[in-house]
């Protein structure tokens, strides 16, 4: 069963990206990206569902041409209510010897650059309040992590100057750890506890202290595209945030590649500060967003398990989640295609 859904995409996003807004900027990646995924259970199973994000245009990236193919009994395009991130939901009924789905599609992607950040005294917009809230996964309220927060900030007013001084802590006091699977849990107290991670586990902890400074801030989970001469980016998942500067709007942080830089290219304090001054305000044109917020994820179609976080392929049989980082069960690769 093969699929486009070219006028979908235009009617439930609902956005008109001008063309002369991939035309401006001399950064930007051009390629084409496929996911084969292969969901290797029993042929006796009776029932697998699948969750894909689904990638959406916005005025920083331009996705096209996107087809699915698979041996799927169903599929439906749907908003994730949480986030308003759209997905693709496919379903396998009966037995079956494999399960398959492939996905292709286009993308264009511009360096996200905030070249000036002008802060002035406007309230929150109320779509953006909820950022400033705590959740369960961004425990803003917790007693340790509001402490901690107030130390870091103290003496500093207004947005900007707190969420700096919250992203110069991260920097600071996080590493990368390489042993974790995939992009980490995000899980707040562990990240303090270990002081490292990956980059889901160091973006929600910068977002957890800056929530909990009152800077609204949210969690970016996406996808790199691959550098020059590199097709395979199966591995290329990656989460970053952004933090809401009233007169600006929304700004690009990016602590957790401060911390891989350090590590893969054994940096100084000193060698690091290009990475540390260009990651607050901007990230690189190697990258599109697949969902931003969202934690929790609770699907319309019943998923039995909520997802932590929505930028992996989530998939369940007969009602028991697989785990994406773990290939032996739920085996994907990603390819990257340069135009």
């Amino acid at each position: 069963m093969r699929a486009t859904l070219m006028a979908s995409v235009v009617f439930l996003t609902v956005f008109t990206v001008p063309l002369t807004a991939f035309c401006a900027s001399p950064k930007e990646r051009k390629g084409s990206v496929t996911f084969n995924i292969n969901i290797n259970s029993p042929q006796q199973v009776q029932d697998v569902k699948m969750w894909f994000p689904y990638p959406t245009s916005d005025l920083n990236q331009k996705i096209e041409n996107l087809h699915f193919d698979g041996n799927y009994s169903t599929f439906t395009l749907s908003r994730e209510p949480q986030s308003g991130a759209l997905y693709l939901y496919t379903q396998w009924r009966g037995a079956q010897k494999n399960r398959h789905l492939t996905v292709t599609f286009d993308a264009t992607a511009q360096e996200r650059k905030v070249t000036k950040l002008v802060e002035q005294p406007a309230p929150i917009p109320p779509e953006v309040v909820k950022y400033v809230k705590a959740e369960f996964w961004i425990p803003s309220d917790e007693k340790k992590v509001k402490a901690l927060s107030h130390q870091i900030t103290a003496g500093k007013k207004g947005i900007l100057k707190k969420a700096r001084a919250v992203y110069d802590w991260v920097v600071d006091n996080t590493k990368r750890d390489p042993k974790v699977p995939g992009c980490g849990v995000g899980n707040v107290q562990a990240t303090l506890a270990a002081r490292s991670g990956k980059c889901a586990d160091i973006s929600t902890l910068f977002v957890a202290l800056a929530r909990a400074a009152g800077v609204p801030a949210r969690e970016v989970f996406g996808l790199r595209l691959g550098r020059p001469g590199q097709t395979d980016i199966s591995n290329g998942h990656h989460c970053w945030a952004e933090f809401y500067l009233p007169g600006t709007g929304w700004v690009p942080v990016d602590p957790a590649d401060v911390t891989k830089a350090v590590l893969e290219k054994n940096l100084t304090p000193a060698m690091a500060k290009p990475y540390r001054e260009y990651y607050f305000g901007a990230v690189d044109e190697f990258r599109i967003v697949l969902q931003k917020g969202g934690r929790g994820i609770a699907f319309s179609e019943g998923n039995k398990e909520k997802v932590n976080y929505f930028m992996y392929p989530y998939a369940e049989v007969d009602g028991k989640s697989l785990d994406y980082c773990r290939p032996d069960t739920f085996a994907y690769t990603v390819s990257f295609r340069e135009r």
